[in-house]
Order: structure tokens, then sequence, then C-alpha cells
């Protein structure tokens, strides 16, 4: 596989053989040496005393240039074509692509969990309306609420924002029971409502709520007893 080649005194070996047209042929020399540039040829590397050139031309082809002193023009290497003899040169016809299979388990696996989440979400609709048709309770008269909240906050001293919340239960009972509405301040509720206790219920709460010192000293069971007697127990009953 190895063709040595003598040209005058200089010989070089050449790999492979017999190239083919764009095949690296390696080029070595028994001691360092410098390749011509032609346009036969492209030099790939040089290095010392093995160069390696190609072409893509279909014919042999000459290599100069210098080993030391000696200058050298007729190294010759022979190249081979690719290309069958008396070939047409037209271009092999293309085949059209080969049409790839989906693969179905994707499918499968989304279709999968389409119906578990269509199962989910019927299942999370029926239990949500068996309990709002289960869980039923019935509202409680304002009287009854308001006796409640108020024997809450009487009963829990240490509750945070007492007499705000006493305040808000008092708005809420009166808005429920009469034509004081929760969106009146407390100006406009005491012009309504002339009662000490109510002012004092609903000013406190104001100061618990906005003022930077909180509400007043104050006796608040006894505040609340006496708000208790604006929804009496027998009242609330009958309600």
């Amino acid at each position: 596989m190895i063709a040595p080649l003598l040209l005058a005194i200089v010989t070089a070996t050449i790999r492979p053989a017999a190239p083919a047209v764009g095949d690296p042929i390696t080029i070595d020399f028994p001691r360092p040496a410098i390749v011509d540039a032609s346009p036969d040829y492209e030099i790939v590397s040089q290095h010392g005393a093995r160069v390696v050139v190609r072409t893509f031309q279909p014919r042999a082809f000459k290599v100069s240039g210098r080993m030391g002193e000696v200058a050298f023009s007729d190294l010759v290497v022979p190249v081979r074509s690719v290309l069958k003899p008396d070939d047409a040169m037209q271009p092999a016809p293309l085949v059209p692509p080969r049409a790839l299979r989906l693969p179905r388990m994707p499918f499968i696996a989304i279709g999968i969990a389409v119906l578990l989440a269509i199962a989910a979400w019927t299942a999370v609709v029926l239990l949500a309306r068996r309990s709002a048709q289960t869980l039923v309770i019935p509202e409680l008269p304002p009287g009854e609420r308001f006796r409640a909240a108020v024997i809450a906050l009487r009963d829990a001293p240490r509750a945070s924002m007492r007499w705000a919340r006493l305040a808000d239960a008092l708005r809420d009972y009166l808005a429920a029971t009469g034509s004081i509405g929760r969106e009146l301040t407390t100006r406009e509720v005491l012009q309504r409502n002339d009662s000490p206790m109510v002012a004092e219920i609903l000013r406190q709460g104001d100061r618990e709520k906005f003022s930077p010192w909180g509400a007043m000293p104050g006796d608040f069971a006894q505040v609340a007893e006496k708000a208790l007697a604006l929804a009496p127990e027998k009242t609330a009953e009958a309600a």
C-alpha cells in the first residue's frame, strides 16, 4: 500500500497508494521539505518532512518544492475518480422520505390524564352540591345574633378590639331592625338614635379603631349589659 516515487535524487512516500478525489494525501519526504502552492492541489498541512495535500480534480498532478538544497518539480501524485466509467453525471433520483409512525403511548397517556381530570372535577362538583344541600344552616334572627356577639365579648376580657367589635355588632343590629344604614357615620347614626349607651359604644369603637391612644377607660361589662337590653331575650326568642 506504500508507493515510493524516485525523481532525480528525491524520493517520497505517498499514502494512500491510490488516493481518490477529495482524499487527504500524505507525502513523506526523507528530510524536511517545503511544497510550493499550486492551483492543482490544496495544502492541508505541512510539518517538517510530512506534507498533506488534496485535490478535487480527477487526474494526477505534480508537486513541486524544495527539500533542503534540492529542488523538485516532477513528483507525480496519482488520483483516481470516484465516478464509474462513462458516468452520465446525473444526480441519483430523490427518494421520498418515509412517513414516520407516530408513537401511540403519549396519546394514550394524555387520554387517560384527561379522563382522570374529568372524573375528579365531576366528583368535586357533586360533593359541593351535596354539601350545599346538607349544610344549610338557618340564619339567626338579628336579636339573637346581637345578643350572642355581645355576650361573647362580655365574657372574653382579654379579647382584642372589644369596643370596636361591639360597635360593629351594634351597627349590624340597628341596620337589621331599623332604618339606620350600616354605611352611616357615627354622627349620622346618633342624629337618628340619641341613646347615651349607643353613643358611648360607637365612640369608644371609633377611638379603638382610629385613635392612636385607643379607647378611653370604661366598664366594658356594664356597657355590654346595657346593650343587651336593646334585644331582650324574650324578644329574641319570639323573633
